[in-house]
């Protein structure tokens, strides 16, 4: 396919831009380089060569004239105005996080503990003493009252005794350095993050408790050792993440004391599907809490940290009350399904939020109207203001250097397209400035006046353009990156369509239809993966070999459909929680419904449809076998979760619940326990070390199978193929095996 630009960074002078190829293989390291007075000199380095001070998580000065570049036990500051990197420390072990907290000072981690750095006398402090384990025991607090009473009578006799005892321990005052900090035992704790607020005066921390959860193995048959070696993976579904506890060190008092959180609201109330469950005991159940790192007004007034529960279904952003220890809540999310949604997340330290520059207001994202939109909240007047409003989603909002406007991406135009706005801070007089059809990702310049703009749409891989930062402007096209293989054949726009589920929603779909000479009026439904994903949109899919391939079916007269069903990304709240506690439902009525629309609008013969698709997609292909099979005569399910009790956690309980405490949402999930219903011809396809998927899950359904006597399936496996292919003859041999289930199974050949 040629070259295709993904992750496209700009060189601090605004000199140069750095991309990645997304069609290079994984052990490819290198990286591309545009340069030159209109960007068009091109040239690959290794990604070692690239220039150090180049890094997107880098720590910024106040005045945006320094960069923090941690290297390993190297602790660098890039001058950008110089271009010129100088080391300023060197240790002997990992320097984590280093972070400016004002132009004279850094504060890093390093060994556990956190350090400050005064820039302008080079003095290096340690402010934290913290210690894995436990306190050590006081031999004196061990002693029984008879031990106790015996010493003090030796003592009360023996004056020698008790002069040397006396001056053992003057000797160890002595010793002890007067600027000592207090130690803190984290005990079995696992220490997640240190925090220095901006006057110096606290530092706040956040600890994991233990977990129990148990990893699972995943056997390498094909070692290059000729062994079998075992993978280490995931933990199941049940195995809860660890809760954590939030606290603050204050340096001037010299201790320690936790956060309480324990009077968040609706913190103890019951889910709501614990109603289906009436015969249980819910008196032990609790909610346990995750805290993202804390952010800093600028001043140092107020600090703020985004709370998490454990199930997902509530986020509460608060500010911290570091003198009565207690949280105050600003914001209050709640999804009785699940917290989610662009720029929300299911995990606090990566939702996009933060202070607002120079003022004590912070801002963030909610799906509060049931669209994902950006507010702000002023700490002062405690008052909360909607900055985006409307049925669309908001992408990646950033504010400009100067702090008086923000840029963001948004689907206002279409929900198949993304564009790229600017606005100003209170959210007026908002201004698109992309406007080619499809997806526009949008880098900025250093200084804000141009745009890198990665550009794709249904049929055409992503390129790279260049434009001014203003709507009037015409972006230039800067890569070609396309093969003349790939521009030699014609590739299909497939119709962007709508239409209407049994429910009455409204079902975006892209249809791929062939020319009325080779029409054979069999149809073929792809189901996408991941669930939360989009695929019947306007831009170049990820799912560029599917689309390769439906390009192929319809030129064989295949009509196909690719259905954004129940569940998909792109869509809102409401949307993307539509298959909570039932995987199998929406989700699956939706690719039904897509087949009766081709049935009376296109003429497709209803005994003629295959389904197919991979993870989720294959998961999806095996509920509609076992569960429709009056409407799939043929399905390829590829790399699928077959028993949603043997997924990951942290996806599935969202969704589902827990095995044990909602038993009912796995079993109406998980294909596995609709074997029986199989009918039509099955082609499942697995690799034999997928760390996500387990290849146990086919294995399973396998035994399944044939404890059913059921004859009409076959299985292809994949040794070395992780969850996501990456050798080309595997994906052929896939593919063919695809292909010839369809021919023979749809029309006999």
């Amino acid at each position: 396919m040629g070259v295709s630009p993904e992750n496209v960074q700009w060189s601090e002078q605004g000199e140069k831009i750095y991309f990645q190829d997304r069609n290079s293989r994984p052990e490819d390291d290198s990286i591309f380089v545009l340069s030159g007075k209109n960007f068009n000199q091109l040239h690959k380095i290794a990604r070692h060569e690239k220039v150090e001070t180049h890094s997107q998580y880098a720590s910024y000065s106040k005045n945006k004239k320094q960069k923090l570049i941690t290297d390993a036990h190297q602790l660098k500051i890039y001058d950008i105005t110089k271009n010129e990197t100088e080391t300023i420390l060197e240790l002997d072990s990992a320097i984590r996080n280093a972070k400016f907290i004002s132009d004279q000072n850094i504060a890093f981690e390093n060994n556990g503990n956190l350090f400050l750095l005064d820039l302008k006398n080079m003095k290096l402090e340690k402010l934290t003493n913290f210690n894995k384990g436990s306190a050590p025991s006081d031999s004196n607090k061990n002693k029984n009252k008879e031990e106790t009473w015996v010493e003090a009578e030796n003592l009360q006799l023996l004056a020698e005794v008790k002069a040397k005892k006396e001056a053992s321990e003057a000797t160890k005052k002595q010793r002890k350095p007067a600027d000592k900090k207090f130690t803190f035992y984290q005990e079995d704790k696992q220490l997640r993050y240190l925090k220095l607020s901006p006057n110096l005066k606290q530092i706040y921390f956040s600890l994991r408790l233990p977990s129990k959860s148990k990893s699972t193995i995943v056997p390498n048959y094909v070692d290059e050792s000729g062994f079998t070696e075992d993978l280490s993976a995931r933990p199941k579904v049940g195995q809860k993440p660890a809760a954590e506890e939030l606290y603050v060190y204050d340096l001037v008092k010299d201790t320690v004391f936790q956060i309480d959180a324990t009077n968040l609201p609706d913190l103890k109330k019951l889910p709501e599907f614990t109603n289906d469950y009436p015969e249980k005991d819910w008196s032990n159940w609790e909610r346990t809490l995750q805290f993202s790192e804390v952010k800093f007004s600028d001043n140092g007034n107020f600090a703020v940290v985004d709370v998490r529960s454990n199930d997902n279904k509530h986020r509460w952003i608060c500010s911290i009350n570091s003198e009565d220890k207690s949280l105050e809540v600003l914001d209050h999310q709640h999804n009785e399904a699940w917290i989610g949604g662009p720029g929300i997340n299911a995990y606090a330290n990566y939702a996009t939020w933060d202070f607002i520059p120079n003022t004590d207001k912070i801002y963030f994202q909610s799906e509060e109207t049931g669209y994902s939109h950006l507010y702000s909240f002023n700490l002062k007047t405690e008052t909360k203001k909607a900055l985006t409003s409307g049925k669309f989603e908001v992408f990646n909002p950033i504010l400009s250097k100067n702090g008086k406007q923000w840029y963001f991406t948004s689907s206002e135009v279409n929900s198949g397209e993304r564009h790229f706005y600017s606005m100003k801070l209170d959210g007026s007089k908002k201004q698109q400035i992309t406007s080619f059809n499809g997806s526009n990702l949008v880098s900025l310049s250093p200084d804000e006046k141009q745009l890198a703009i990665l550009h794709s749409t249904a049929n055409q891989p992503w390129e790279l353009y260049l434009k001014k930062n203003s709507a009037k402007a015409n972006p230039v096209q800067i890569t070609n990156g396309v093969s003349m293989e790939f521009t030699a054949y014609n590739w299909k726009t497939p119709e962007f369509i709508t239409f209407e589920a049994a429910d009455g929603a409204e079902v975006q779909a892209r249809l791929y239809q062939p020319t009325a000479e080779v029409k054979n009026n069999a149809a073929v439904v792809f189901v996408h993966g991941a669930g939360y994903l989009q695929n019947a949109h306007r831009w170049w899919s990820s799912y560029f070999r599917e689309y390769m391939f439906h390009n192929l079916l319809s030129d064989l007269g295949y009509t196909v459909i690719d259905v954004d069903y129940r569940g998909s990304a792109g869509y809102g709240a409401e949307w993307r929680t539509g298959i909570y506690r039932h995987m199998g439902g929406k989700d699956l009525s939706d690719q039904v419904d897509a087949v009766d629309f081709l049935v009376e609008e296109h003429g497709i013969n209803p005994e003629k449809v295959g389904i197919y698709g991979g993870s989720y997609g294959g998961f999806i292909t095996l509920m509609a076998m076992f569960n429709e099979a009056e409407t799939f005569a043929a399905g390829a399910a590829l790399r699928s979760v077959t028993d949603w009790a043997h997924y990951n956690h942290g996806y599935t309980s969202n969704i589902l619940n827990e095995p044990t405490t909602d038993p009912k949402a796995y079993q109406k999930s998980s294909p596995i326990y609709f074997a029986e219903g199989l009918q039509g011809d099955l082609l499942i396809a697995h690799g034999m070390i997928d760390t996500n998927v387990h290849f146990q899950d086919v294995v399973r359904l396998s035994q399944r199978l044939i404890e059913l006597q059921k004859d009409n399936w076959e299985m292809a496996v994949y040794p070395i193929e992780d969850h996501g292919f990456t050798q080309p003859s595997s994906w052929i041999d896939e593919y063919k095996r695809i292909l010839k289930l369809f021919n023979e199974s749809l029309l006999g050949d």
